[in-house]
């Protein structure tokens, strides 16, 4: 028994190699990162540095705006999909949605390695802690919707701090 894994996720009781071997389901737990038994938004965040590393390479607000509104698109199918194959809405292990938070975070900063790690700390405070309406449309709204749509906001609200941050020279 794995200290990392469980042997068995959502009501279904899919298996790691289930999960793993599911394009839809790789996806939605994040490359994996979702099978964690711990924090897994947390590794879902974490998973998402090189997603956003490659996205910052195009070096095009563009480019990147495009792609990051894909992955929050495309994400609401992955996750309500996801659900589906689940049994089981908003399950722990779907962290498409930090990935999709954390693009959302750094939209419209620079990159540096401080704005990645600002980013990554005032999402995971945002997503955690859920102030209001995070919260409510949490525990309100259903589907794949409801599983993107509080990751929006809290990085709605990251994005918005961390910004206002580089704008008063706080952050490189």
């Amino acid at each position: 028994m794995s200290i990392f894994l469980k042997s068995h996720y959502g009501k279904k009781q899919l298996t790691p190699q289930q999960i793993m071997t599911d394009p839809v389901l790789f996806l939605a737990f994040g490359f994996g990162s979702g099978l964690a038994k711990k924090a897994p938004g947390t590794l879902g965040t974490i998973a998402a540095i090189p997603v956003y590393w490659l996205f910052a390479q195009t070096q095009s607000l563009l480019i990147y705006s495009v792609l990051t509104v894909l992955s929050t698109v495309i994400g609401i199918w992955i996750c309500g999909v996801a659900a589906d194959k689940l049994g089981e809405h908003d399950f722990g292990g779907i962290v498409w949605d930090e990935v999709a938070g954390y693009l959302i975070t750094l939209w419209f900063v620079p990159l540096s390695w401080q704005t990645m790690l600002a980013g990554f700390v005032l999402f995971r405070i945002f997503d955690i802690f859920k102030p209001w309406p995070i919260k409510w449309l949490d525990k309100h709204v259903e589907g794949g919707f409801g599983i993107m749509i509080d990751d929006v906001l809290a990085a709605v609200f990251a994005g918005g701090l961390l910004e206002l941050m580089v704008y008063l020279n706080w952050l490189s």
